[in-house]
């Protein structure tokens, strides 16, 4: 974990903690609790009856609460990657992020609890106390060697999972490394020799694991900041360590590497010289794992030794080895079958498991996650990256598959049911605008910010650059937006900055939008006017070529932040009705509200124009549409004027495109129920599944729609995008943050290339 203390990124870091609510982290009901009833359900009278049948069999508490699916993150602040010894408060935001990641890669929830004290008896005896209310405990960042014995005592004194990640989960992802080299290599694990450097937490596990594995104890060696640990050493010795004292002359890390086939590096930086890589065995593997610099960095090791199969933990080069390939899937799988410990079997199917879905092939959702083309398993590829969403479908089964046959399971389950529900547990909303990012880095285009001035506009055009989407274009006064830069420490590499009021432009650009709205009551001077406003300067930029798209703040209202790019830039051809559309994320899919913030009145020929350009923005996110046509009614039930409209918006959307997937008119509660589809209106043509599309009728209904998605139902949201123009705009609202402006502009990076490539 690299320090980031003053830097722009640590700034950021700040202000996205500070962000209200405070942290990373809140609790969300999961039963109504809005009437009488529910709450006479939810606590008294109607709790004594869950309460009850807890007491009668305790096993029911998996049954009547969220323990089944609840893990306590546990530290003391001892050992905080990167950051050492800083205490139990300070290492908080680390262990929300892990509870974050928890929830993120396997929906399980987690809670932080960060114990101030260094006595390890004092933690064992808390965390043994808290047994009955969480169903697994993951230990993090305590320090070496009191972790191992905190570990220890748990294991056998609590009935519920405890693994402290630090050890294992290094251990775990670095031995389906090990696995896929040897498979690579053609070595065996038999005979290949270990050089581990470091002996804490990680290292020692690391070893530990490797010999369950199948590589001899006696063919890894360990060292330390004082050399090898050998037999019969007395300085810097623990328990531990004497676990893994070699029978050696060697007494260096340089002596021990040579003819070595595998190095682990758990230690400090450039540790490792050239030399002592070119030292090794063929083919060896390197795994250069200290944060944030490795023990020797991937091109030395390469270049070094071209044929080195060379691992980080990095994820700038291949082959990362990360923790979050670990812990979710290992306490999801343990969890799901309500496993009494995680055992070495049930670690060693993890391994295992990882190692397997490297030598699959990749699939392109993958691919698109990283902005590559193509990957394979092999010397640069030999474990799963941390974003494919396959892994949890293959390590949790695997995982649960170990518990189950090595007797620590309290349930059995069926694995293929099993490994349905995985994938239906997070869905795929995750990674919509991955997919739009990844087709951004493809092809970077010129989007000008039209607020160049604005903290937050900067900001994201930093980022911008940083994620390589886009080349931004600010507008504003180059010296204020500099000292601004300057005073949010952050970089403007990259970013180009044009002064609307000096430009050399400014007289060309006027006579176009002269030419443009001459016969709309412009003038040539009202024309220079106007371009001195950064939204028509940003339009004429777009119209001229000069610029691929535009994003527009709407810090007057929305009216005026659409008149530029719907004056100048003008619909596309064909098109009679632009539209704003919002892509509302919930937790299990992404939908697409639509319009939100141009047509206030709807017709049906509006109403099927708006379906359709919807439609096309939805393919631009690789999603498949199915488009619900909203109303108050459903299917006829109502022959009112308004559900008459609707449905001759539906006809005349399927005459343009017979191929969509489009119905109505419906409500929202029919649109969006599978139940509903699947059963009373079978014979609608969304096919059993919800609409991913809502078309309202009214503007109202629209911004009323993603409001209380946003507000009620914790949905993300993304626009307003503007669909039907010539070229891309889209708008910036008051108060949106760096990342709402970055995905706009990844949005308008990918529109424009669409239209390159026509």
């Amino acid at each position: 974990m690299p320090v980031t203390h003053g830097s722009a990124i640590g700034r950021e870091s700040l202000e996205y903690h500070e962000r209200l609510p405070h942290g990373k982290l809140q609790i969300v009901p999961t039963k109504p609790c809005s009437t009488q009833r529910d709450l006479s359900l939810a606590y008294t009278p109607g709790v004594a009856e869950p309460c009850l049948a807890i007491h009668d069999n305790p096993d029911d508490v998996y049954r009547y609460t969220a323990k089944g699916n609840l893990v306590a993150v546990i530290t003391n602040g001892t050992a905080v990657l990167g950051l050492g010894n800083i205490g139990a408060a300070a290492g908080k935001p680390v262990m929300e992020g892990k509870a974050l990641l928890f929830k993120r890669f396997a929906d399980i929830d987690s809670i932080d609890i960060e114990l101030a004290t260094e006595d390890a008896d004092k933690i064992i005896e808390a965390v043994k106390l808290m047994e009955p209310t969480f169903g697994g405990i993951n230990l993090e960042d305590i320090k070496a060697p009191e972790c191992f014995y905190i570990e220890e005592r748990l294991r056998q004194e609590m009935n519920i999972p405890v693994m402290h990640d630090d050890q294992h989960g290094t251990a775990i992802i670095s031995g389906a490394a090990v696995l896929n080299t040897l498979e690579i290599t053609g070595k065996d694990i038999k005979k290949v020799r270990v050089v581990i450097n470091g002996a804490g937490a990680a290292a020692l596990a690391s070893a530990r694991f490797y010999v369950l594995l199948g590589i001899p104890r006696a063919n890894i060696m360990v060292c330390d900041s004082k050399g090898v640990v050998f037999q019969g050493r007395t300085v810097g010795m623990n328990r531990y360590k004497e676990e893994f004292a070699s029978d050696t002359k060697a007494r260096t890390l340089e002596e021990a590497l040579v003819g070595a086939d595998i190095f682990v590096g758990l230690s400090i930086a450039n540790c490792v010289t050239a030399d002592m890589v070119r030292s090794m065995a063929k083919d060896p593997l390197i795994m250069a794992m200290a944060n944030p610099d490795p023990e020797i960095s991937y091109d030395e090791a390469r270049a070094a030794r071209p044929d080195a199969i060379v691992a980080t933990g990095r994820s700038d080069f291949p082959n990362q080895v990360n923790n979050v390939l670990g812990f979710p899937y290992i306490f999801r799988g343990a969890l799901d079958v309500r496993a009494r410990q995680i055992n070495e079997e049930m670690k060693v199917a993890a391994a295992h498991a990882l190692a397997d879905l490297a030598r699959q092939d990749v699939p392109e959702e993958v691919l698109k996650a990283y902005g590559i083309t193509e990957l394979s398993f092999g010397r640069h590829y030999l474990i799963p990256k941390p974003l494919d969403p396959r892994v949890l479908m293959w390590e949790a089964p695997a995982v649960a598959a170990a518990a189950m046959k090595s007797g620590v399971a309290r349930v059995q389950i069926d694995l293929d049911e099993y490994r349905e529900s995985l994938e239906a547990r997070l869905g795929q909303s995750r990674e919509v605008m991955r997919v739009v990012f990844s087709k951004a880095r493809s092809s970077p285009k010129r989007i000008v910010l039209a607020q160049g001035e604005h903290d937050n506009v900067i900001r994201a055009a930093h980022q911008i650059v940083e994620e390589g989407i886009a080349r931004p274009v600010l507008l504003g006064n180059a010296d204020r937006v500099r000292t601004k830069a300057e005073h949010l420490r952050i970089t403007l590499d990259g970013v180009s900055i044009v002064d609307p009021a000096a430009s050399d432009c400014m007289e060309p650009y006027a006579r176009m939008l002269f030419d443009l709205r001459r016969r709309k009551g412009m003038t040539l001077v009202g024309a220079r006017q106007l371009l001195l406003d950064p939204g028509y300067y940003a339009a004429v930029m777009v119209n001229a070529g000069d610029a691929d798209g535009m994003l527009i703040s709407a810090d007057l209202d929305y009216l005026d932040a659409m008149r530029p790019p719907l004056r100048v830039i003008g619909r596309a051809p064909g098109v009679k009705t632009a539209a704003g559309v919002y892509l509302v994320t919930l937790k299990n899919r992404p939908i697409f509200f639509a319009d939100a913030t141009v047509n206030i009145d709807m017709d049906a020929e509006k109403m099927a124009e708006v379906a359709l350009l919807t439609a096309d923005l939805a393919r631009k996110f690789d999603i498949v549409p199915r488009v619900a046509m909203l109303s108050f009614s459903n299917f006829g039930s109502s022959r009112h004027p308004r559900s008459e409209m609707v449905r001759e918006a539906v006809a005349i959307a399927r005459r343009r495109d017979p191929k969509l997937i489009i119905d109505g008119e419906m409500m929202a509660s029919v649109a969006l129920s599978a139940e509903l589809l699947k059963g009373e209106y079978a014979f609608c043509e969304l096919g059993g599944k919800p609409a991913n599309i809502l078309i309202f009728p009214s503007i109202e209904s629209s911004h009323i729609g993603y409001r209380l998605a946003q507000e009620l139902g914790q949905a993300d949201l993304v626009g307003p995008m503007f669909v039907g123009l010539r070229k891309p705009a889209h708008m910036v609202n008051r108060g949106d943050h760096v990342r709402d402006i970055v995905n706009l502009a990844a949005v308008a990076v990918v529109e424009a290339q669409e239209l390159a490539a026509r």
